[in-house]
């Protein structure tokens, strides 16, 4: 490992949060509407504080953050549309559950982005593009994700709330 500089840690980070995400999405959990919002905004936030400290990116790299938060949404409308929302019809308490597809496909998403990053970076002069646009698309495709995740689950928990409201009166 004496040529890599960042040890092995590079290599075991994505695998730490992928089994973070698979336990935590393995559980039903109780879901608050309300706040199905905060992470989208913080990451939102984050991305573009960081895109807005590096130089404009080229048209290709426009075209490429275009097709990752397409890409991105697409697979978390996906996501959120496989994710099992329940709802207790006394208490109309809401509880999620990643289904097994949804988790298929997040780790699916992670090894896709770990070879996808791999190859690119390695190849990045014949590909016309950038390290940095590169990377920035992986950051837009993770906001696409969870922007359309959370709000596929906002939609149909607040609609699934709303009957369970209008059947109890």
């Amino acid at each position: 490992m004496g040529g890599q500089s960042g040890g092995i840690w590079p290599a075991l980070l994505p695998l730490v949060f992928i089994g973070i995400a698979l336990v935590r999405g393995a559980r039903a959990r109780s879901l608050k509407i309300e706040s199905l919002w905060i992470m989208p905004l913080i990451m939102l936030l984050l991305i573009g504080l960081a895109l807005s400290q590096q130089a404009a990116p080229s048209l290709l790299g426009m075209v490429s953050d275009l097709a990752a938060l397409a890409l991105g949404a697409l697979l978390g409308w996906w996501r959120g549309r496989s994710t099992n929302i329940t709802i207790d019809p006394e208490t109309h308490a809401l509880t999620s559950q990643a289904s097994t597809a949804g988790l298929v496909l997040i780790g699916g998403v992670f090894a896709l982005r770990a070879g996808l990053r791999m190859y690119a970076t390695a190849h990045a002069g014949e590909l016309h593009t950038s390290v940095a646009e590169i990377t920035d698309a992986f950051l837009v495709l993770a906001v696409g994700l969870v922007c359309a995740q959370r709000l596929e689950i906002w939609l149909r928990a607040s609609r699934m709330l709303a009957e369970a409201r209008a059947n109890r009166l």
